[in-house]
C-alpha cells in the first residue's frame, strides 16, 4: 500500500468532493459564529490596587506642577484678612486660597450628603 508522499498526490486529492450543500452550510456557520472574545485570566480585571497606583501617579504629577508654580512665584505679597496682616510668597498664598476653597466646598458637599441620607432613611 502506498502513502500520499510515495504517490506524489496531495491530501486534498484523496478527500471526497465537497457538495454545494456542505459548502453553503460551512459559509453559514462562519457567518453566524460570534467573534471570539479575548480570554482573560480570572481576577485580572481592574483592582483597587491598580486604581490606587494610578491615583498616586496623578497626585505626584499634580504635586510637581504645584511645586513648579510655587517656585516660579516667590515674590512676597501682603495679605490682609479680617484683622490679620501678614506677608507670604505669592505661590503659597494662591495654594492656601485653593485649599481653603476646597475645604469650604467639602463642608457644603458633606452637609448636602447628610441631608440626602437623612431624607432617604425617612419612611
Amino acid at each position: 500500500m502506498s502513502t500520499n508522499a510515495e504517490s506524489g498526490a496531495s491530501p486534498a486529492e484523496h478527500e471526497p468532493p465537497a457538495t454545494a450543500h456542505t459548502e453553503a452550510k460551512h459559509r453559514r456557520d462562519e457567518q453566524t459564529r460570534a467573534p471570539a472574545k479575548r480570554a482573560t485570566p480570572p481576577g485580572v480585571h481592574g483592582s483597587k490596587t491598580g486604581y490606587t497606583w494610578i491615583a498616586l501617579i496623578a497626585a505626584a504629577i499634580i504635586g510637581i506642577i504645584v511645586l513648579i508654580f510655587i517656585i516660579q512665584n516667590l515674590d512676597q505679597v501682603q495679605v490682609n484678612m479680617l484683622f490679620w496682616d501678614f506677608s507670604l510668597p505669592l505661590g503659597i498664598t494662591v495654594l492656601l486660597s485653593v485649599i481653603a476653597g476646597a475645604l469650604v466646598m467639602a463642608l457644603v458637599g458633606g452637609v448636602r450628603i447628610l441631608q440626602l441620607r437623612h431624607a432617604a432613611k425617612k419612611p
